[in-house]
């Protein structure tokens, strides 16, 4: 028996790391990727002085297609934002014009929140842009979860290294940190409030810092979530915008 014991911590160490870091990316992309999903949300800019609060309606389709239309304040309402493929448009009641976002306009700030146009517009799945190593375990806001250290296997991605800690036994991110190739870590990303909805789990909150820029970060709160659900097709449309 005292020989069992001895050994015990060893044992669990072998399965911890028997847990392929690549098979646990796949898991939590089956445990939080759908067809389809309509979600409403609270975004809070928190400024160095003070801190604004934008709601939204958002539609968005497998990997290629999204729709985000603004709600709230009434300054950025009526405000869409389109997504086919890796093509991106925003339109503005302002001026009743609608351009088109590329090249180095994609890692300006949104709405001067901590996410850039380029963090809202990959939808791929992360097994696709990463390779993933399991590197040991740890303990996150009193949850088990594993550490996975990632590394770009794709050329168009826009963080070449990604640290990433997944709850062993719901299979979702609670902190991810985003890293340039040269080593600098970029951005930082919590992940709470996770719910079992539709049979999965799913985190409510996100909370985003820009490492490169001034503010408290960026919370990014789902006020209420669908998946699977019918979408007009006429929605992933540049009619759309205007209507």
């Amino acid at each position: 028996m005292k020989n069992l014991i001895t050994l015990l911590p060893v044992f669990f160490m072998a399965s911890v790391f028997a847990q392929d870091g690549n098979d646990i990316l796949k898991r939590v992309e089956a445990n939080m990727s759908s067809e389809n999903r309509v979600f409403e949300s609270t975004m809070i800019i928190h400024g160095t002085r003070s801190s604004r609060t934008i709601t939204s309606v958002t539609y968005s389709a497998g990997e290629e297609k999204s729709f985000t239309e603004y709600l709230s304040p009434p300054r950025e309402q009526g405000t869409k934002m389109l997504k086919l493929e890796n093509q991106l448009w925003i339109y503005s009641p302002s001026t009743d014009r609608t351009i088109q976002i590329s090249g180095h306009m994609l890692r300006q700030s949104v709405m001067g929140s901590d996410l850039s146009y380029e963090d809202m517009m990959d939808d791929r799945k992360l097994s696709e842009m990463y390779n993933a190593i399991n590197t040991g375990i740890e303990t996150v806001d009193g949850r088990e979860t594993w550490i996975l250290d990632m590394t770009a296997k794709a050329d168009n991605v826009a963080y070449y290294k990604c640290k990433m800690w997944i709850d062993t036994e719901r299979y979702i991110p609670l902190r991810e940190e985003l890293f340039a190739k040269s080593g600098q870590m970029l951005k930082q990303t919590n992940l709470s409030e996770v719910k079992q909805i539709e049979g999965r789990w799913f985190p409510m909150k996100v909370v985003y810092k820009d490492l490169l820029k001034k503010g408290k970060g960026t919370e990014f709160i789902i006020n209420s979530i669908k998946f699977n659900q019918p979408i007009p097709e006429y929605i992933f449309t540049k009619a759309a915008l205007k209507q």
